[in-house]
């Protein structure tokens, strides 16, 4: 991804995966709106692209619900 940097990647990777761990215990379809609203209502346009563009080059490191938040983002035209 050009102009992200390694750290900032692994900054927004784990800061989704901690929104993800909160959401986890809900049903899935629940966690995965939940943490997809939380990074919609919170989060940068710019940050959200660069974790989809993370996501999108098949990378590794998200939990499950960050995962399935991203595919929602991406599905709805945040990228």
């Amino acid at each position: 991804m050009g102009g992200v940097t390694t750290g900032k990647l692994e900054k927004l990777v784990r800061m989704a995966n901690q929104i993800g761990e909160f959401y986890a215990a809900m049903p899935e379809e629940e966690a995965t709106a939940g943490a997809a609203s939380h990074l919609r209502r919170f989060w940068t346009p710019k940050m959200i692209r660069e974790l989809i563009g993370f996501a999108e080059e098949g990378r590794a490191g998200l939990n499950p619900t960050a995962a399935h938040a991203v595919e929602t983002l991406t599905r709805a035209g945040n990228g």
